[in-house]
């Protein structure tokens, strides 16, 4: 890093030119970066993000720690020009979350930006070098809506499983249905709280640390650092087993106190100190064996005065230009032409028709408050049809959502298993070919299983017309026609239906095709294109 000189004396000396620079392009940034920052306000009041707060605090931490290293450069810096290249696209990314209207993006592109400032205030040369704390600020982003469902139903499933394996060592009758323990007298739901991503995030961020001030063998700090994400699933699952012996043998009104108690710190605390035994056991197998105290760089001396160094920071083009591009970029967006939201015309599901060709619905089905709000939709319709001629009802369920930039659409693949469903068979399919269709229409076509009951169901994803059966391609054009059409709506479509033991799956989904086909005169007026 390049800084000003350490004579110089009088109004320069004073008011720091070069810190006066990082300070108004930190200021802009703060501006331009805005709606990603309040994201990550919103997203750490959540118990998996609560840590979040921390996160910039140690990474600053590990930056000055890691700058003792290297000296201050008084002289020239010429490998300035990778920042303002990263500081271009981190403007870009962030640029592309504004108009799509999904915050996380400009969240994640705050990151470069941190990057960019860092290679532009030390050069290409001296700041690649600062990549672990920069990386570290990784943790403190919320996870995309769909990854998070997916990951915290399969943690869910893979707790369940190996909770009601401990169960089942010490002598407790247990039954796993989805994610629900039955143990006969009651049943317990293994909810998103109990998934172990509140435990997770956090330890992750430890383990980082951990990795990055932990002197020994570059396999140890991977082995650190891959080993959180098995250590905190065996410790929720071991909690998991506790909690259903205690319900086991006292009653479930003493499972209340247990979780509260473990829900926390001490979870937390038990897998510290499980990391630290991980990596006193592989210094024992260390030749060196140096104690586990001297393998730990715990010195914090020195950091005020790495901090102070700010003071020196030199006012350099790059760094001129970089101040004047973020003020730039968020002038320019403050300016820009205030845009409304788009207002799509379309028939609530309230009036949707109570008759399909042959097939009658019945009264609406409510849902549970507390599945409302999971489910976060602006509208919903849930009915059975039944038909004189079909020999099971098909269920049809429907959720409309003005805007899907903050969550969207849950996919099945995520509720089902939280129901007690587990999904024994599932394939992406273009339906159009089987039912002479001639656009495309692509679906999920799903088995579901509950003990010795079976279903059979579709459901796909609907984003202006397009069918889509991929959950994580419903978020890439949520994305592209964000920016496109400045729409940000879509809705869940899902239909279900028994399979009877005397019939097969071919026959129980030919209900499925009956009350598709029926749908499709109709569907546009409550799911616009």
């Amino acid at each position: 890093m390049a800084y000003a000189s350490s004579d110089k004396s009088g109004l320069a000396a004073v008011f720091h030119p070069g810190l006066f620079w990082l300070t108004l392009a930190t200021l802009a940034a703060i501006g331009f970066f805005w709606e990603g920052i309040e994201a990550l306000l919103v997203a750490w009041q959540l118990p998996e993000y609560s840590h979040g707060p921390l996160i910039p605090v140690l990474s600053a931490l590990l930056f000055l720690r890691q700058l003792k290293e290297f000296p201050p450069n008084y002289g020239a810096v010429h490998d300035r020009q990778p920042g303002l290249w990263l500081l271009g696209l981190s403007i870009v990314f962030a640029l592309l979350g504004k108009l799509s209207k999904i915050d996380d993006i400009v969240a994640y592109a705050l990151i470069l930006w941190v990057a960019a400032i860092l290679l532009i205030s030390f050069g290409w040369r001296t700041g690649r070098h600062f990549w672990p704390p920069v990386v570290h600020l990784v943790y403190m982003l919320p996870l995309p809506g769909v990854l998070y469902y997916k990951l915290s139903t399969w943690l869910q499933m893979v707790s369940s499983e190996l909770g009601v394996w401990l169960l089942q060592i010490i002598d407790v009758p247990v039954y796993l249905s989805g994610n629900i323990i039955d143990l006969g007298v009651l049943k317990l739901h293994v909810a998103e709280a109990c998934s172990g991503l509140r435990y997770l995030f956090p330890i992750l961020s430890f383990s980082y640390i951990f990795a990055v001030i932990y002197r020994g063998p570059m396999w140890h700090k991977a082995v650190l650092l891959l080993a959180a994400a098995p250590i905190t699933v065996v410790m929720n699952s071991a909690r998991i087993a506790v909690g259903g012996w205690i319900a086991n043998e006292w009653g479930v009104e003493h499972l209340e106190g247990f979780t509260h108690f473990f829900e926390g710190w001490v979870v937390f605390i038990i897998c510290i100190f499980m990391l630290f035994a991980l990596a006193w056991v592989m210094l024992r197998f260390n030749p060196d064996r140096p104690s586990l105290p001297d393998a730990l760089d715990l010195d914090t001396s020195g950091l005020g005065t790495q901090a102070a160094r700010l003071t020196l920071v030199q006012a350099s083009r790059p760094m001129i230009a970089a101040a004047m591009l973020m003020v730039a970029a968020a002038a320019v967006w403050q300016a820009r032409p205030a845009v409304t939201s788009v207002d799509v015309p379309r028939d609530p599901f309230a009036i949707f028709p109570s008759t399909l060709g042959d097939w009658r619905s019945s009264e609406r089905i409510s849902l549970e408050q507390s599945v409302e709000v999971v489910l976060g939709a602006d509208d919903y319709h849930s009915v059975t049809l039944s038909s004189p001629t079909a020999d099971a009802p098909v269920g049809l369920f429907m959720a409309w959502y003005d805007d899907q930039s903050n969550g969207g659409t849950h996919s099945p693949e995520v509720c089902l298993p939280g129901a007690g469903w587990e999904i024994a068979w599932l394939e992406r399919v273009d339906i159009a070919p089987e039912l002479g269709l001639t656009e495309p229409f692509n679906l999920n076509r799903a088995v579901v299983q509950q003990g010795q009951t079976r279903m059979i169901g579709y459901y796909w994803f609907e984003q202006q017309g397009r069918h889509i059966a991929w959950d994580f391609a419903a978020k890439f054009w949520l994305f592209w026609n964000g920016i496109t059409t400045g729409r940000t709506d879509g809705a869940l479509v899902r239909l279900l239906t028994p399979i009877n033991s005397d019939e097969t799956e071919q026959e129980a989904e030919a209900r499925l095709k009956s009350v598709f086909l029926e749908m499709q005169g109709v569907l546009p007026r409550f799911i616009p294109e």
